[in-house]
């Protein structure tokens, strides 16, 4: 019998041997929120279990069952030394949010070759314990692989996407991101100890990434973290694509610290396409730098840890107009054109993470924890918006937690406690007017550039801030029919938003371009008038009150078959939004009669909407008659077969929903809009005395229009309503959420982990804001035109919001990894993603303007994932003591979305647009034709240099973008013949960077 087996585990492994070339990286991985980790197995009956950290001499116990099983959860990640009696010790090492496996009575699980694990001066051999007995998507980031893998910025989150799904993004501005498959940033959440990131006012996912160059943590202090993509456990709330769980770093009972200095300017950098275009290199300049230390306050119980970054950056960027007005670029003034072309972004950050660890008895851990996020950067700048209308931007994240973890011989338990307050303030560089220029289409008028002061909407104050109170309660001595490890939690959160959309200052004057150049006159002004009298703020501040539970059975039936059972529900209310009473002369307009020439006799305007599909009564509130959503219940379901008993070939699946939420800068709207309204009024042209397309309100122009804000505001009269943008919320809200499905297997062959994996996420309830007005007949289009001069009576346009975006998306992930070890002296990871992805509206997008209602947006090919991706890094011990690596990036061209117009052609609903999706041509690398969007090779070498007395001194030197490859982000779409086709602006920005060197120092001891 077993030389049956083992006749099929060869021809298995021949099989699978066979694909490993094209597969790639990092396995399957267990997960449990609060990062630490859990060892389990199998050993002699009723034996006490011990396992000792090696480096804080932390010691943990338990006892085996009757069965001989034990459970040891909440272990902090690192090397133990573990046995179940004298002549029984193992010493193996623990990653991240890991669920590993430790037999004493049998051959020890699958396990990475042993490991010298350097502990200060000590070095000890130690078993990498790993787990793939488990239904969650993702991969783990080691520390050996944050430490060597080149990167542009030191933002730990840049490691995840060698986790097949994942990309991690730089933008032409610098800004980093996060996404997971083919949904937006801000479904993505980021647990560092267990503590959740989440931004609640503003897009990013991570709370302060929305627009920043910066890292939301030091990356000195993380030791390791995991990414799951899809289908985690039921502990994880308040996301809908990907998770990352990460470790700090802590104190051991020695002294340890570490320091580096991280420098590059535009001397050691090429051209961006942009800048050869103009003939020169704008300059610009990194600085990071940063120390750690960490140690014993009392040997074997308690340790301090702490560490400070510090960035410096001026980036370069670009202003291009965006692709629909590239046209007018020729007819632009010279003083106007001359603000197109590279600028550059001026940023600082400064993090700072303390922590303190106390172990008074060994069933029993206190941690305190600080981390303070202070950053200072220039934004706006780069697309449409020259370096004149950019805004300065403070973005400052404070968050304490207080942890008290407590196992018993069955149980443990762990108690959190954390306050927050973050906050996002832009404010605008320059006061005054702003000038918008225009290309004028027949249906539309894209904008070449924005010049001039900032936008009003530019100048903000969003945040959050409160405590929350989480407890998880885990039992692990439960037997039925296997063996259960039970866990259930609540977590209960009082955050007091803010959000403040707007100031009273920076009037926007529009001006349009055609082939005879630019208009004397400007055809629309933008700008905001308070609402004075009526006790409104602008400032709108409330309290998110959230809940969430959970229950979480990792049942191992039998030594094959492991089920993990989960099920959760999350309830949020806003009162903001809840309590919201709409104003009475928005009703009352609202209700009145349409004042359209062309409507019936007694129609009133709500009777025109209503005929449109529009019934008004779901979008005024009486402060009554809105509810916060009770209906998020999310099952989450899996399974994993080990086919031989040796977790050497596993199959896994699973089958989950999760809920995330509407983000409060959509959920303020239509409480800070009718404080500061916001107007739009049109203007006569001087030559017909005719509005621009009839839009209206419409007034004769006055020069003295541009010589102060109080000008305009006057034109509306003291109690003028006339142009209030009218922004109304839907009356029953969801939350939104994903399905996700799962199928695949991992294999272990040789020193190699392989997984290949099928996802199928399926997203809902994605919001959005359309345009609510109506022609009297109730139609959308009429002779190709929306109705925007139809807006409420007496008020500007009505903008509803509704849940509706939606994606679909299919994944193929595969992935193949050997990590590193001293014996052989290197590692690498591949992984390869293919993505079929579908979606209604444009993942960026909020506002949706160019259809009746967002369920008459067709599914088009999504822009959020490219069609191939393939990263692979490598790393090793090169000679003279130099450590070596590569990174190497391949994808497909991001598809471009846009709404393309053609003349003569009339679709069903009346208009001559229809969204559409296009992918430009790409690029050669090595074979093939020009396929590739992104390509980036980087190299890394580092040198240490040993000062003796446990002190080295170290070089690095990184070359990002080898070849200098140009990975362009800008469309030039073309819509002819009812085909859309579409061309990257070779002119334009760029993602990543042009070929850049950048050197560093440090020092370790």
């Amino acid at each position: 019998m077993r030389s049956s087996i083992r006749f099929k585990k060869k021809l298995l492994a021949s099989l699978i041997g066979g694909s490993v070339a094209a597969i790639a990286a990092a396995p399957t991985v267990s997960w449990a929120q609060t990062a630490n980790a859990t060892l389990r197995g199998k050993g002699p009956a009723n034996t006490e279990i011990t396992a000792r950290n090696v480096s804080t001499g932390s010691t943990r116990r338990t006892k085996t069952g009757a069965d001989g099983s034990y459970s040891l959860p909440g272990l902090p990640p690192g090397t133990y030394q573990v046995d179940a009696g004298p002549g029984t010790e193992r010493t193996v090492t623990l990653t991240v949010a890991s669920t590993a496996t430790l037999d004493f009575q049998a051959a020890a699980a699958t396990a990475a070759p042993a490991n010298a694990t350097t502990l200060g001066s000590v070095s000890v051999s130690a078993t990498t314990l790993r787990e793939v007995k488990t239904p969650e998507v993702g991969g783990t980031i080691s520390l050996r692989q944050i430490q060597t893998i080149p990167q542009i910025s030191r933002n730990f989150l840049e490691f995840a996407d060698t986790v097949p799904g994942m990309v991690f993004n730089v933008d032409s501005n610098g800004n980093t991101s996060l996404r997971g498959g083919a949904m937006n940033n801000s479904s993505v959440n980021v647990y560092i100890d267990g503590v959740g990131q989440k931004s609640y006012v503003k897009e990013g996912g991570v709370s302060g990434q929305i627009g920043s160059q910066g890292n939301p943590f030091p990356q000195l202090a993380i030791g390791e973290y995991k990414v799951i993509t899809s289908n985690y456990k039921a502990e994880y709330d308040q996301v809908s694509s990907a998770a990352v769980t990460s470790s700090t770093k802590s104190g051991t009972n020695e002294f340890h610290g570490e320091a580096y200095y991280r420098y590059t300017n535009d001397a050691f950098r090429e051209r961006t396409p942009a800048e050869d275009a103009a003939d020169t290199k704008t300059e610009s300049e990194e600085k990071e730098y940063g120390f750690a230390l960490g140690g014993p306050i009392i040997k074997d119980q308690a340790h301090f840890f702490v560490a400070y970054e510090g960035k410096r950056f001026d980036t370069p960027v670009t202003v291009v107009p965006s692709p629909d007005g590239a046209p007018g670029v020729p007819y632009l003034p010279a003083d106007v054109a001359a603000q197109l072309g590279p600028a550059n972004l001026p940023f600082k950050e400064d993090l700072t993470f303390g922590k303190i660890d106390w172990e008074p008895t060994d069933r029993d851990r206190i941690e305190a924890s600080a981390q303070i996020r202070e950053e200072k950067q220039r934004g706006g700048i780069g697309g449409q918006t020259a370096a004149s209308a950019a805004y300065d931007t403070k973005n400052n994240d404070k968050r304490y937690s207080l942890r008290w973890q407590h196992s018993g011989e069955a149980y443990y338990n762990e108690l959190l406690v954390t306050y927050e307050d973050a906050f996002n303030a832009p404010t605008a560089l320059n006061y005054g007017n702003g000038y918008v220029y225009t290309w004028s289409r027949p249906n539309d008028d894209p904008t070449i550039v924005s010049t001039g002061a900032a936008n009003p909407l530019a100048t903000q104050n969003k945040g959050q801030k409160g405590p929350a109170f989480q407890d998880d309660l885990t039992f692990n001595d439960l037997e039925w029919h296997g063996d259960h490890v039970i866990k259930v939690g609540i977590k209960k959160k009082n955050i007091t938003l803010k959000a403040a959309d707007a100031a009273d200052v920076n009037p926007q004057f529009t001006y349009n371009v055609t082939p005879d150049g630019v208009s004397d006159t400007p055809y629309k002004a933008f700008f905001t008038k308070p609402v004075t009298g009526l006790g409104l703020t602008p400032t709108v501040t409330t309290k998110s009150h959230q809940f969430g539970a959970y229950i979480q059975d990792d049942w191992d039936v039998n030594d094959k078959l492991t089920l993990n059972l989960g099920v959760r529900w999350d309830y949020e209310r806003t009162p903001s939004y809840t309590d919201f009473v709409t104003p009475a002369n928005v009703v009352a307009a609202l209700n009145s009669p349409n004042p359209d020439p062309s409507a019936p006799p007694g129609q009133t305007y709500a009777q025109a909407l209503a005929l449109g599909g529009v019934d008004i009564n779901d979008y005024i509130s009486d402060g009554h008659n809105r509810h916060a959503y009770k209906g998020e219940w999310q099952p989450r379901l899996g399974f994993s077969y080990d086919l031989f008993g040796d977790e050497a070939h596993v199959i896994h699946g699973g089958a989950g929903r999760s809920y995330d939420r509407d983000l409060y800068d959509y959920l303020q709207l239509e409480t800070t809009k009718s404080a500061l309204p916001q107007y739009t009024v049109y203007f006569q042209d001087p030559a017909t005395g005719l509005c621009y397309k009839g839009n209206t309100p419409c007034y004769a122009w006055d020069p003295n229009y541009l010589n102060g804000l109080a000008n305009l505001q006057a034109l509306l009269g003291p109690s003028s309503n006339a142009g209030t943008e009218v922004d109304l919320l839907n009356n029953h809200l969801k939350a939104p959420y994903s399905d996700q499905f799962s199928l695949g297997m991992s294999n272990q062959i040789g020193e190699w982990q392989t997984d290949a994996t099928v996802t199928r996420i399926l997203s809902y309830d994605g919001f959005a804001f359309t345009l609510g007005n109506r022609y009297p007949d109730g139609s959308f289009w009429k002779n190709n035109s929306q109705p925007w001069g139809n807006g409420v009576p007496g008020f500007g346009s009505l903008i509803i919001g509704n849940n509706g975006i939606s994606t679909r998306t299919t994944q193929v992930l595969l992935s193949a990894e050997k990590p590193y070890t001293r014996e052989s002296g290197w590692g690498a990871t591949f992984a390869y993603t293919f993505t079929h992805a579908k979606q209604n509206r444009d993942i960026n997008e909020h506002y949706s303007f160019d259809e009746a209602t967002i369920g008459d947006y067709p599914f088009i090919t999504s822009n959020a994932a490219a069609k191939h991706r393939f990263v692979a890094t490598g790393n090793m011990d090169g000679p003279w003591g130099i450590t070596l690596s590569a990174k190497l990036t391949l994808a497909t061209p991001l598809p471009f979305n846009g709404i393309a117009c053609y003349d003569g052609a009339v679709f069903p609903a009346g208009n001559n647009c229809i969204p559409a999706a296009a992918t430009p041509s790409g690029s050669k690398f090595l074979i093939g034709g020009d396929i590739w969007g992104y390509r980036d090779l980087d190299f890394q070498a580092t040198k240490n240099f040993d000062l003796g007395h446990g002190v080295t001194f170290f070089g690095r030197f990184d070359v990002l973008n080898v070849f200098n490859w140009d990975n362009f982000v800008d469309y030039i779409p073309v819509y002819a013949d009812q085909h859309a086709s579409v061309s990257y602006n070779r002119t334009g920005n760029i993602t990543f960077v042009p070929r850049t060197f950048k050197f560093e120092v440090g020092l370790r001891f």
